[in-house]
């Protein structure tokens, strides 16, 4: 199996590449850098002859949202597609499928989402997630097309938790405002097998929540991880003090997506940490 992955060096990358050569896959790693080659190579040494193409390229969100860093952020992520996309269209063997990335920030925080929601937010995220999909979806002519929504990814070494383990293991964690807001999560191991399933079940197609069965909202996920660490976490961070600090970015805090994988459920995917108890004791405790 040859598989050419963009995003290689990323926390959901290493792990699913990490997967893949324990496999005794093929892996080409699509760096930065390849973007810059003209259309003809970047094709012919990346993508032609590969069985699949899996998309994770994009800038992380967690910077400051400068004019230029909002372009930034979306540029990683549509055009990078774009280029990948037509490297597909144009390649002489095709891959079986090709696999994008997107994010459950495309949903609104209303409504719970299954695949067939159609309710999205008005949000830059869910802005540059729509474009985003739509250029991966230009593929669909010359293979299958999958768009992954991920939610909050929970891992040993990276992801979210590496900036908000600190304060909770000194007793300084704390829910957001109200602590309302629905969390969608999954733990890296369920994440990585679910692309691995993906690959091998040619009736997954179009979009797929990669979400936990059993989403969270912040006060249940603040008070188990403090339950967890056995750490009080009493705290409580006001929405004004967020977006004083944050400006536009606060609403990645401040808003939550209620979102269930119903087409993963229905294919027979079996996950492993369904629940934030069980994908926090795996992290913390194993």
């Amino acid at each position: 199996m040859i598989v050419a992955v963009s995003g290689s060096s990323g926390f959901i990358g290493k792990a699913l590449l990490n997967k893949m050569k324990d496999m005794d896959w093929t892996v080409r790693a699509i760096e930065r850098a390849a973007f810059a080659l003209p259309d003809q190579e970047f094709r012919s040494s990346l993508i032609e002859g590969a069985d699949v193409v899996i998309n994770l390229a994009g800038a992380p969100i967690s910077k400051k949202w400068t004019p230029e860093y909002k372009a930034e952020i979306r540029e990683s992520r549509v055009k990078t597609t774009s280029k990948i996309v037509k490297a597909i269209l144009e390649a002489g063997k095709k891959p079986s499928v090709f696999i994008s990335a997107s994010a459950i920030g495309i949903y609104d925080s209303i409504q719970t989402h299954t695949e067939s929601s159609c309710h999205y937010s008005s949000s830059f995220l869910s802005q540059v997630c729509q474009e985003w999909e739509a250029e991966a979806l230009k593929a669909e002519p010359a293979t299958r097309v999958v768009l992954i929504r991920t939610g909050l990814v929970l891992g040993e070494k990276g992801g979210a938790l590496k900036k908000l383990s600190l304060p909770f293991r000194i007793g300084l964690g704390g829910k957001i405002s109200a602590g309302e807001q629905a969390i969608s999560f999954i733990h890296l191991f369920d994440l990585v097998n679910a692309y691995l399933f993906i690959l091998e079940n040619p009736s997954v197609s179009g979009v797929v929540n990669a979400v936990s069965p059993m989403p969270t909202t912040n006060k249940e996920f603040t008070d188990t991880f403090g339950k967890v660490l056995d750490q009080p976490a009493w705290l409580r961070v006001p929405a004004f003090a967020l977006k004083r600090i944050y400006g536009e970015r606060a609403q990645v805090f401040l808003e939550g997506q209620r979102v269930l994988p119903e087409k993963l459920e229905q294919a027979g995917f079996q996950f492993r940490y369904p629940t934030i108890r069980s994908a926090l004791i795996r992290i913390y405790k194993l």
